[in-house]
């Protein structure tokens, strides 16, 4: 065995799991959400990711820094254009002077070229910044500020450190990611989304020779960006339990339960949406059937987007899921016992996020030493 090996897995026995840390994804401040074209406060802040760690090292774990890592495998999954635009955006804005006039000190999309609007033309790369924010922000929510490039691009760097601790050995890790990442498609961003981690990781994996790897989305909402990156693909499984979008949650236009994957990826998407008000029991149960529909496909791999926003006391979603729930979540993720990455995503109640990140943690923990 290895020295590098060896210091893994001594690391996974004495603690609970290994997590994967970054500083920089502190800088990214949002600032505001604009929504439905009003100035709101921001819910995806800086201090969520202090409320995880406190609440993970108070429960015994390992941390481990983020280490560098080039953007190969970024640029397997996002447009090298996407990834471009967002390292460059508020400098350009910034040097635009939109700080001074009109005063918006983020950079924040006006004009979307949609499909009614090109109406078959090809999309061009518009001259002005402001222009250029709606080429490649689908939304008005999320907005980026002078440290969101370095967090996100952090972020990046701690779920390829959580997928090389498991690469080397380690049965799982956990990346704590912000911001997170599920709704970026391969060439957009929004839902308070920069960079798709689970995406990233999940390619890592397969670059790692996985011939199967699953992704479970357990977050409240639908991860539009995960699902479209692999859509079409057979060698990666996206499932999610999540609020249906057709009672009138975000991302509204997919997660439904009739998309199922294109060409080569037919049946390797789930969508398992819950009404409103769902409780431990419905939401648990897909849990389930995810898991049995990652095995099914002969998942070699496991890439968990652990949102925990689904709580029942989280502002940002009417399911009604409790710490129980997620500890038994853990509990099912675990016990397929597969190689494990576990990035995260959404959760806003900070006085309950970390205690129900810890939930979580430990039941997958407990179901891989059981097993």
């Amino acid at each position: 065995m290895s020295e590098k090996r060896r210091q893994i897995c001594n690391a996974l026995t004495m603690s609970k799991i290994p997590v994967v840390t970054s500083d920089v994804c502190a800088l990214h401040v949002p600032g505001a959400e604009i929504w439905v074209g009003v100035r709101t406060p921001g819910t995806e802040v800086p201090e969520r990711l202090m409320r995880i760690e406190d609440a993970l090292r108070a429960d015994g774990h390992d941390f481990i820094p983020a280490q560098p890592h080039s953007d190969e495998v970024l640029l397997q999954v996002h447009d090298p254009d996407l990834v471009h635009y967002l390292r460059e955006s508020y400098d350009r804005w910034i040097r635009a002077g939109f700080d001074q006039d009109p005063g918006q000190d983020r950079v924040v999309p006006y004009l979307l070229p949609t499909p009614g609007m090109l109406d078959g033309l090809s999309v061009r790369e518009p001259t002005s910044i402001h222009a250029a924010a709606g080429r490649w922000c689908y939304d008005t929510m999320t907005l980026v500020g002078p440290g969101t490039w370095s967090a996100a691009r952090g972020a990046i760097d701690v779920t390829l450190t959580a997928v090389d601790q498991v690469t080397a050995g380690a049965p799982a890790a956990y990346a704590l990611t912000r911001p997170p990442g599920h709704h970026v498609t391969r060439s957009a961003f929004g839902g308070s989304c920069y960079l798709n981690n689970a995406a990233v990781a999940a390619q890592a994996l397969r670059n790692a020779g996985h011939e199967q790897v699953a992704i479970i989305d357990i977050d409240a909402h639908h991860g539009n960006g995960t699902q479209s990156i692999f859509y079409e693909r057979e060698d990666v499984t996206y499932g999610s339990v999540h609020i249906d979008p057709g009672a009138g949650w975000f991302p509204h236009y997919m997660g439904f339960a009739d998309e199922v994957g294109r060409g080569a990826g037919i049946e390797a998407n789930l969508n398992l949406p819950l009404p409103p008000l769902s409780t431990d029991v419905s939401w648990l149960t897909a849990v389930e059937q995810l898991a049995e529909h990652a095995l099914t496909r002969g998942a070699t791999a496991l890439v968990v987007s652990l949102g925990v926003d689904a709580a029942i006391d989280d502002p940002e979603s009417p399911l009604h899921i409790t710490a129980e729930g997620y500890a038994s979540a853990g509990g099912i993720l675990g016990a397929m016992n597969l190689p494990t990455v576990a990035v995260q995503e959404g959760g806003y109640h900070l006085d309950t996020l970390g205690p129900l990140v810890a939930a979580t943690l430990d039941g997958l923990t407990r179901a891989r030493s059981a097993g």
